[in-house]
């Protein structure tokens, strides 16, 4: 019964670190532009620089 009542506030402790730095990351803007980070991986450096003048 003693470990349960230790291992509940610490599960709320890490829950509450998980959600606080989700927050700062939200704020950050982590989150904004996903479409665009999913698309620049796949374009190829050396063709850019070939292409520039």
């Amino acid at each position: 019964m003693t470990s349960i009542a230790v291992l509940i506030p610490i599960a709320l402790g890490m829950g509450l670190i998980g959600l606080c730095a989700f927050f700062w990351a939200l704020r950050r803007g982590q989150f904004v532009d996903l479409d665009g980070a999913a698309a620049r991986i796949l374009i190829d450096e050396a063709d850019e620089a070939d292409r520039q003048p």
